[in-house]
């Protein structure tokens, strides 16, 4: 079969014009990007917000392994298969960071005849919103500390020289990294501020670091706002710092949010794409599921769902990761949750999942996992029905995708299809990476007939609760672990955060992907365990609390053997190497 990259380069994609128009976009509220791609005007969100609105499926996972489960294939494959059954129909997801695809991950556009196109763009730069992001990021970062540094060098005739209020801010008190959209570990812990002895014209010294601009606060507030208004007051309640009094500074109170939000404006327009057999995709937003939500944005949402009858999305990760943050975090800013859920299964994801293989990054993969093991597979299926059960708690049916891969065992597949409908799920086999939406035909009536059922979506958790009471919630609920054990930092955060006002939001838990549980290590369906929380961290601007668990990192590192060695350009500047 042909690779990724050359099944895109070669297929024959439609005039992005076309593509709108035929989704029922009119022509002034398209921004062509060039002939593949466009921006989605913000008159274009009032109109689709008024009209009546489609249902929204969302795509998750088993707990993901190296050999990848085809989560976006499967997101992009069902689209193409309720396509090909008459279905009126959008995809919506999001922009990749181009962090992991010089890194590990290579392209992140769905993969074999079930991806968005050009595939390329997509995965570099597209039309620049994690640009933008990153700079309205470091204008606030760069405004914070020159605050900090203007009143200190003035003291207390800071106001009367410039007119503007004494916020009482220190270097000491801020809380703001800059970031970079990369992957750069040497970047992680840095002193900036580096002046000759006896001055400070470069500013205050103090410890600082970068993020990846995925983790930025900024990308979550792109992907969770409304609309331009909500996006606007958003950036106003980012807090940047504390003040000599312990009390937060908001990008408002600087008053650098209007600057940051006239940077972000035209990022807050989702990108028109399609995918290879013409379905309009709604690219949008890029925040991780393991340190952030991990769900494209709000806005991308609300459109589609003004224009198709069907909306097809996905959260990153397993369902204990960026489905849970979209039940319990993006369903609440977009006032709805999803209608059904698909959890995408592979034989050979189960069976890495199953405990008996010692699967590490970057090391060769056993060539058992891809033979009959029907041992493994019953092991690896606990996990399979504990996501099963897992995205039934939020009160939505759910299909079960089982992605076929060409050497896998019609045995092993009928095994598990029953076991699957023993649980009280809907299955359908996917051939939708080998055939497109023909391939997705079962899939798409497996999802049209849970749609027909009745939804009763529920969140996980009461705002109004405590935030250690949502902590055990999701430690016990959302993990099945036996709850929490808080850092003296974390029992102090708590503390702080309530009095300031922020304990009724939601949280967002950064954790490792591997595991249901906080540990890589536990595979399968753990139990057993306590979650430790370390810290949480605010986000008043997106509007949750991050509790920090494990070893997560805001900044990820390049491998041995990065992904960049095999991207190139060819003598007529065609991009290679990009899916390998």
């Amino acid at each position: 079969m042909k690779s990724d990259i050359v099944i895109s380069q070669s297929a024959d994609l439609a005039p992005i014009t076309d593509i709108a128009a035929a989704a029922g976009i009119q022509p002034h509220e398209l921004v062509p990007q060039g002939q593949y791609k466009a921006k989605l005007s913000h008159q274009l969100l009032k109109r689709a917000s008024d009209a009546p609105q489609g249902k929204l499926v969302l795509v998750t996972a088993i707990t993901p392994t190296p050999l990848g489960e085809g989560k976006t294939v499967t997101t992009i494959g069902l689209s193409q298969g309720l396509k090909a059954i008459g279905q009126k129909v959008m995809a919506c997801i999001r922009q990749p960071s181009m962090g992991p695809v010089f890194g590990v991950k290579g392209g992140a556009a769905g993969g074999g005849y079930s991806q968005v196109a050009p595939m390329e763009e997509m995965n570099l730069h597209l039309t620049g919103d994690i640009h933008a992001v990153t700079a309205a990021h470091n204008l606030a970062a760069a405004a914070i500390d020159a605050r900090a540094y203007h009143e200190q060098r003035h003291g207390d005739q800071f106001e009367s020289r410039t007119g503007l209020p004494r916020l009482g801010v220190t270097a000491e008190g801020i809380v703001w990294n800059r970031v970079v959209d990369m992957n750069d570990r040497a970047l992680r812990r840095i002193r900036i501020g580096l002046n000759e002895p006896g001055r400070t014209v470069n500013g205050l010294e103090r410890e600082s670091g970068f993020d990846i601009s995925a983790a930025s606060e900024l990308m979550a507030i792109l992907a969770l706002a409304k609309d331009l208004g909500d996006l606007r007051k958003r950036l106003g309640q980012v807090v940047l710092a504390y003040d000599d009094q312990d009390q937060p500074v908001t990008a408002e109170q600087i008053g650098v949010a209007g600057a940051m939000a006239a940077i972000l404006r035209d990022a807050a327009q989702p990108t028109l794409m399609q995918s290879l057999e013409g379905v309009p995709t709604l690219v949008h937003a890029g925040p991780f599921a393991n340190i952030a939500h991990g769900n494209s944005s709000v806005i991308a949402d609300r459109i589609a769902l003004g224009l198709a009858d069907v909306v097809v999305t996905e959260g990153g990760f397993g369902s204990d990761m960026g489905f849970e943050k979209a039940c319990n975090i993006k369903a609440r800013a977009a006032g709805r949750g999803p209608d059904a859920a698909v959890v995408v299964a592979t034989l050979r994801g189960l069976k890495a999942n199953s405990g008996r293989y010692d699967l590490r990054p970057g090391q060769p993969l056993p060539d058992a996992l891809f033979q009959e093991d029907s041992e493994a597979l019953v092991d690896g299926f606990a996990n399979l029905k504990w996501h099963i059960d897992n995205a039934r708690r939020y009160g939505v049916p759910v299909v079960v995708a089982l992605n076929r891969f060409p050497d896998d065992s019609d045995a092993e597949l009928a095994w598990l299809e029953e076991r699957v409908r023993e649980s009280g799920a809907s299955v359908a086999l996917s051939e939708a990476f080998a055939k497109g939406g023909e391939g997705a035909k079962s899939l798409a009536e497996a999802v049209m007939a849970a749609l027909s059922e009745p939804a009763d979506f529920r969140h996980l958790y009461e705002l109004d609760q405590p935030l250690e009471a949502k902590l055990l919630t999701l430690a016990e609920v959302a993990y099945g672990g036996d709850g929490i054990e808080l850092s003296e930092l974390a029992k102090a955060d708590i503390e702080r955060l309530t009095v300031l006002g922020y304990g009724n939001l939601p949280l967002c838990m950064a954790k490792t992907p591997l595991s249901i549980s906080h540990d890589p290590a536990l595979k399968g369906v753990p139990s057993g365990f306590t979650i430790p929380i370390r810290g949480l961290r605010l986000c008043a601007g997106a509007g949750f609390v991050y509790a920090l668990t494990g070893n997560v990192m805001t900044m990820p590192g390049l491998p041995e053997r990065p992904a960049y060695l095999s991207i190139d350009i060819d003598e007529d500047g065609n991009i290679t190497g990009i899916d390998e």
